[in-house]
């Protein structure tokens, strides 16, 4: 071997059987220009000049090493080959030399390095990682309690939070290929610029998993989007928030909930990835109750609105689908929404039936005399949309029936003592004509809900943001 090019590094750990099995391995390989980097005892293995004391896991750190023992070959300082664990013919190969260990087993596996353990790897990313964060530092002092600290501060919405520390920051980087210092966008109402180390740090208050991390951005990217109009949404006193619907294969991966219960509490992704869109306008974007966000009532589903639609076994075409993306992709669809009105018929078994129930359900959204109202979505639980299944109609027909259901006789939206009618222009009004109850005809239809309940829902929208999807990318 030429010295002058090539050389050898080994990564051992005392604590490993299979370290230990090839050290007169690496007694041969020493004449050969080995280093030796020692992950737990400085002493192991004894005998070798260069041993180098690898405790704090730098090397290991820098070399990625997953598996001890590693040996890698390299050349002109950079690395060419590598094996894990002892295979006589991987090491031959790798070293260039034959009949190692000849009184050893073929093989043997190796152990996880200690780079590599629980907790660990996020560790040394924030010591030796090439990717400094940015965010601001606030010390606490020795008796503070970090989660009251969150409160005093304001970064809660009024539940506990988990304290964004350097390492659960990296963790939960590790969740997407973007580069931490990528502007996500400006977030209102103050207009602070976003990045993705930003998210994540509220990924991570919010309790996130680092693999809901790509939904998390594109909801947010979805929420800048001018058709959506995230600051008049904040500003207006009715009761609208983002509802984060999620489609695709990703919502199964990171076990979002679309089944039982699927708009309530209890799923860990739904709850959280809802959560950290609105701690990121309250954090970064300053969008507070009582200053810009006037919401005169609110509801609870401003601390989080976030569930999947259920396509697994639908026959209808899914939301995304829909709106033109693949079957394959992974998207995510925001609604500026409130309030979920249940539709409850237990009797109907005809989908004409159905259909007028739901169509008598929605012309009471907002108001019964409000005509050209904002476009709500209606969700179908399964046995619902059953209904529709057996006698063959497609959700296209099923918005086409609803669409003409929905028109309101202009007679019967005059003001009277039972308020005054809205979206009807002044002047005179023929006896015959109609409105739509909804500007756009019929509700969007999200498929979701356990297999049992005759039961679906009404989520009504605002008038000022337009319904606007995009795909996920990792």
């Amino acid at each position: 071997m030429d010295q002058l090019s090539e050389s050898l590094i080994a990564v051992v750990k005392y604590d490993c059987p299979t370290c230990r099995l090839v050290k007169p391995v690496l007694d041969q390989l020493e004449r050969r220009s080995l280093t030796v980097y020692t992950q737990d005892d400085p002493n192991f293995p004894a005998g070798i000049a260069q041993v180098v004391d690898d405790t704090r896991l730098e090397h290991s750190y820098r070399l990625n090493i997953e598996t001890v023992p590693t040996l890698i070959r390299t050349e002109g300082g950079r690395e060419v080959q590598r094996t894990v664990g002892w295979n006589r013919s991987k090491w031959e190969a790798v070293s260039r030399i034959g009949g190692l260990g000849t009184h050893l087993p073929e093989t043997r596996p190796g152990c996880g390095s200690k780079s590599v353990e629980p907790g660990v790897a996020e560790a040394l990313a924030v010591r030796w990682g090439e990717v400094q964060l940015t965010s601001r530092q606030i010390e606490l002092g020795t008796l503070e309690d970090e989660v009251e600290a969150c409160f005093e501060r304001g970064w809660s919405d009024g539940l506990p939070v988990i304290p964004p520390t350097e390492t659960r920051v990296q963790r939960m980087l590790a969740g997407t290929h973007r580069r931490p210092d990528e502007v996500v966008g400006i977030i209102p109402p103050n207009y602070n610029t976003c990045t993705v180390e930003k998210v994540a740090v509220n990924a991570v208050m919010a309790g996130c998993k680092p693999e809901y991390l790509p939904v998390v951005l594109t909801a947010v990217e979805a929420a800048l989007m001018e058709d959506f109009g995230m600051h008049g949404l904040l500003a207006t006193t009715f009761f609208a928030t983002p509802m984060v619907v999620v489609n695709g294969p990703m919502a199964g991966q990171i076990g979002m909930n679309w089944g039982v219960n699927a708009l309530g509490q209890g799923n860990r992704a739904n709850a959280t990835i809802g959560r950290t869109l609105q701690l990121v306008i309250r954090n970064v974007g300053g969008g507070v109750p009582g200053g810009v966000d006037r919401g005169m009532l609110g509801y609870p589903g401003k601390y989080t609105f976030c569930f999947a639609e259920r396509e697994i076994d639908s026959p209808w075409e899914s939301l995304a689908v829909e709106r033109g993306f693949s079957p394959q992709a992974s998207t995510v669809s925001l609604f500026a929404a409130s309030g979920v009105q249940p539709v409850m018929d237990q009797v109907s078994r005809h989908p004409e039936s159905l259909t007028r129930s739901f169509a008598a359900c929605l012309k009471v959204d907002g108001h019964p005399k409000h005509a050209n109202a904002p476009t709500p979505v209606l969700v179908i639980s399964p046995e619902h949309s059953r209904r529709y299944d057996e006698a063959g109609w497609s959700k296209g027909r099923l918005q086409q029936r609803l669409a003409q259901l929905l028109e309101m006789p202009v007679q019967e939206l005059k003001t009277g003592a039972d308020g005054i009618a809205e979206g009807i222009s002044p002047g005179r009004v023929e006896a015959h004509q109609t409105r739509p109850k909804f500007g756009s005809g019929a509700p969007y239809i999200i498929r979701a809900g356990g297999e049992a309940g005759l039961f679906s829902a009404i989520i009504s929208s605002w008038g000022g943001s337009k319904s606007v999807t995009r795909e996920v990318i990792k």
